[in-house]
Order: C-alpha cells, then sequence, then structure tokens
C-alpha cells in the first residue's frame, strides 16, 4: 500500500500483479507465515480445480514455500488464471496483495474476489479522484493555477475500508488495486496510533471522548450525518463511520461508558449490540500532534531563512508577501 515500507510489504504479503491483456499473472514477494489462530481464507465455488489448473496450483505454492522472489502463470483468455491464482491464496493462507494496471480491471477482479471469499475481507484501493488538475504556474503571464479536484466520496470509503481492514489485526485480507497503491499516502504508524479502542465499562468523559473524535479528523455536526461526521444530544454520541455502511452510537453514564450500539446512519435504528469497538481515522492523512507541531516549526524556521535571503540577495518579491502567503509580483 502506498506509503509503506518495502519491509513491511515484504514481510507481511502475497503480492501478485496481474496484465490480463499479456495472458500473464506474476505473483511477486513472500510473507510471514500465518498465526496458529488466524482466521483462514475460506474459498467459496461450485467449480474445482480442472485441467492443468491443479499442477499450476501445486507448483505456484511450492515456489513460493521455496521463497522464489518471481513466478509467472501463462493462460489464455478464459482458462481461469483467476481461479487458479485464488486458490493458491486458499492454500498459501497470508495477507494478498492484487495489483492492476487498470481501474476497470481491479473493478472486475474486486468483484470476482468477493465472490470466491464471501466470508473474508475483499477490499478496493484505487485512485478516488473523478477530476484532478495540478498547480501550474505560467511564466510568460506570470499566472498562478490553483490545485483543483473531484474526489469520489464511495472510492474514499473503500479506500479507508481497506486501510481499516490491515490495521485491524485480521490477516484474512485480500487488497485489489491499482496502481495508485504504490504513491505515497500516508504515515502507518500515525494512523496505528489514532486508532480509538473503546469498550463498555470503561471511564472515558464525554468530553475527552469528543475532543479524540475531533484529533481522528472527525467532524461535528447538527444536520446531515454524513461520512466521518459525529453528533451529540445529551449524554449520547453516534458516529457516522466513513469506512462503513453502520454506525455507532456511545450512551454514557456520567464518565462511563454504559452501552455501545450498532446503528443504520440513516434511519438512526439500532441493528446490534457491541462491547468492545475500533473507531479508525476519518481520514488516511491523519496527522499526530507531535508530529504537527515539529512540522510547523519547521516550517515557521524555513520561512524566517527564506526572508532573510530575499532581503540579502534583493529577490523581486516584497518580504511581507512571504510572510502572508501571497503570490503577486513586487510591483
Amino acid at each position: 500500500m502506498s506509503g509503506w515500507p518495502e519491509s513491511y510489504l515484504s514481510d507481511h504479503f502475497l503480492v501478485v500483479s496481474l496484465i490480463r491483456k499479456g495472458l500473464i499473472v506474476l505473483s511477486i514477494f513472500l510473507c510471514k507465515e500465518a498465526e496458529p489462530n488466524a482466521m483462514n481464507f475460506e474459498l467459496t465455488s461450485e467449480y474445482q480445480p480442472t485441467g492443468d489448473q491443479p499442477k499450476a496450483i501445486q507448483q505456484l505454492v511450492e515456489g513460493i514455500n521455496r521463497n522464489e522472489p518471481a513466478q509467472v502463470l501463462l493462460g489464455v483468455t478464459g482458462s481461469g488464471k483467476t481461479f487458479t491464482v485464488a486458490n493458491v491464496i486458499k492454500e498459501i493462507n497470508r495477507p494478498t496483495l492484487i495489483l492492476s494496471h487498470n481501474k476497470t480491471l481491479a473493478a472486475q477482479l474486486y468483484g470476482e474476489f468477493k465472490q470466491f471469499f464471501p466470508n473474508n475481507a475483499v477490499e478496493y484501493f484505487i485512485s478516488y479522484y473523478d477530476y484532478y488538475q495540478p498547480e501550474a504556474y505560467i511564466a510568460t503571464t506570470n499566472t498562478y493555477i490553483e490545485k483543483d479536484l473531484a474526489i469520489n466520496q464511495e472510492i474514499d470509503k473503500l479506500r479507508l475500508s481497506a486501510t481499516s481492514a490491515l490495521m485491524s489485526g485480521r490477516r484474512d485480507v485480500i487488497v485489489v488495486a491499482s496502481v495508485s497503491c504504490i504513491y505515497g499516502m500516508g504515515n502507518p504508524d500515525e494512523f496505528r496510533k489514532s486508532i480509538m479502542r473503546v469498550g463498555v465499562g470503561e471511564l472515558y468523559s464525554r468530553n475527552q471522548f469528543l475532543y479524540r473524535l475531533v484529533e481522528i479528523l472527525y467532524s461535528r455536526t447538527e444536520a446531515d450525518f454524513a461520512r466521518g461526521t459525529f453528533r451529540v444530544k445529551g449524554d449520547t454520541v453516534d458516529v457516522h463511520l466513513p469506512y462503513a455502511e453502520f454506525g455507532y452510537r456511545f450512551i454514557f453514564f456520567g464518565d462511563e461508558i454504559e452501552a455501545i450500539h450498532r446503528i443504520d446512519p440513516a434511519s438512526g435504528k439500532k441493528i446490534g449490540e457491541e462491547n468492545r469497538v475500533a473507531i479508525f481515522p476519518a481520514n488516511l492523512f491523519v496527522t499526530g500532534r507531535d508530529t504537527l507541531a515539529r512540522a510547523m516549526h519547521e516550517i515557521q524556521d524555513d520561512l524566517v531563512e527564506q526572508i532573510k535571503f530575499s532581503k540579502k540577495n534583493c529577490v523581486c518579491r516584497k518580504p511581507t508577501e512571504l510572510s502572508n502567503g501571497r503570490n503577486s509580483t513586487w510591483k
């Protein structure tokens, strides 16, 4: 996943790269053995491997067990390469990252693997931009073009769901991704430290609970109960999770969490009870207080140095414009 050290990926994931047009499936990298009590992958299919598939599955599994860094599976269209890889995942029983070269194929693979593994966590991670205009500067006309973008909220939810599944501690996870996952996203350590884990009977003041939600990028609302928001009614706090189809209702009695209900965000109706839950950050780019404070001090120090440099070298920009964040030229 983007922003994750290569050592983390190579230690924890079976990585499968698919090139459908070239009729090639590449299986690369290895990962640690599954823990004894880890949930297993449950392959659901009315078909059984036939023809050359059993031999291909056996050879791929043996190659992984021999720590082969790369393997290639060849097959014509419709020969069951995806089904073969699904059987390999079942046999290896390790978290798997499936890389596709475009969004269309990634969506198709996501649907197929959801059918193969309905009882496991099959996640989807692609670029969430419907439109993206990078910032630009045209020197000839002294024109600055601001960055503009439009984010697909449904894909954003799926990306958060994938990250949350990986951080939840479960190992029966398959992430189907496009090449978007190789780009910098956020620090997984910061994301992990920001996870809220609360349970019934714990001492947690309501105000402290609300401050903690704001720290992990949830927004308070009194009107539209949208993804990544929370609302407060007396001693009750409703949280609309940005990565799931449900939310949580926390009922306080003084400084104690008396009950936790799973709710339907649209109707507010209770659909279940929980004893202990984890609330993951509402955004992948969550940053801790210490990291944020350190970054702000470094930016301020750099600003002072740049102002000194501008004054000393007569750069054609007013020093005050640097401190005010303006982009107009010095006339």
